[in-house]
């Protein structure tokens, strides 16, 4: 057999270390009851190369992230292995050697999960090393994990509160004429319905890119003459579906009369905007 890995053979499981996902298929073919374990590759995140490991039936997988690259392609794996239930992490490609997988798993250093990798605690900033070993453990899986991401960034001294959390769908009652939201969905018609419902104090949501007639900002006019304020930041700045995203990297497209009468301006920052939204 060419190119087998790196075996770590621990108390909670195996790590299996490979310089590339193009030779596991090789591996199963000559160790067919393969199952389990961590497997670390230093080949891209990406689709094939997750079909590729798959082969293999990993309980937990981590690639390198190729710096993200066109269309997200260096990482877009991460949410294949999500489907199949498959926590699954990238290191930053400046922190290890591509096609070396032992540089990957002494020296890399996680950049990117996904929710199944962030349900056992996995963040970016781990080194590799520990990230396998956590997998297996699961010793830092946390006591609860919230699938909606919801995460309370700033509270002003009103008592008011900036929270992130991924759709308008998720708010709670506390945030009714409260909180400013900022979510990830569009700004669209279909949304307006649960701003009513709700009541932010205020919300920052994507514009989808605009959309046909402008649909995905339609939204902000609408809840005007509720009195709610609401601004969208750019789909080309912040990750849809990533509600931290659009506090942590968007940047203000548009904005109603409401939220510009309180400072808010294109080409804000979110984290601006949000702030002054509060007010």
């Amino acid at each position: 057999m060419d190119n087998p890995p790196q075996i770590h053979g621990t108390p909670a499981g195996r790590v299996l270390v490979f310089d590339s996902a193009t030779y596991v298929e090789d591996y199963v073919a000559h160790a067919p009851d393969t199952v389990g374990g961590v497997l670390v590759n230093a080949s891209y995140s990406g689709v094939l190369c997750a079909r590729m490991v798959m082969r293999a039936r990993p309980q937990a997988v981590i690639g390198l992230d190729c710096a993200i690259g066109k269309d997200g392609a260096g990482i877009a794996g991460l949410w294949y292995y999500e489907a199949l239930g498959v926590p699954a992490a990238a290191a930053d490609v400046m922190t290890a050697e591509m096609g070396h997988g032992a540089d990957l798993y002494d020296n890399g250093i996680v950049s990117r999960v996904n929710d199944a990798a962030q349900a056992l605690g996995i963040a970016p900033g781990m080194p590799v090393r520990e990230a396998a070993r956590c997998m297996l453990t699961g010793e830092k899986r946390p006591a609860a994990f919230d699938p909606v991401r919801r995460l309370v960034v700033h509270t002003a001294g009103s008592g008011r509160s900036i929270v992130c959390t991924d759709s308008i769908a998720y708010a709670l009652p506390e945030d009714r004429e409260r909180n400013v939201l900022c979510t990830a969905g569009h700004t669209g018609r279909s949304v307006i319905g649960y701003f009513r419902e709700f009541r932010p104090w205020a919300f920052i949501c994507s514009d989808g890119g605009g959309g046909k007639n402008g649909s995905g900002l339609s939204a902000l006019e609408a809840v005007e003459p509720d009195g709610i304020a609401g601004a969208s930041v750019s789909a080309l700045s912040a990750r849809m579906g990533d509600g931290q995203s659009t506090y942590f990297d968007g940047v203000i497209s548009a904005a109603n009369r409401i939220a510009r009468g309180k400072g808010v301006r294109v080409g804000q920052s979110a984290r601006e905007a949000a702030l002054l939204l509060l007010e």
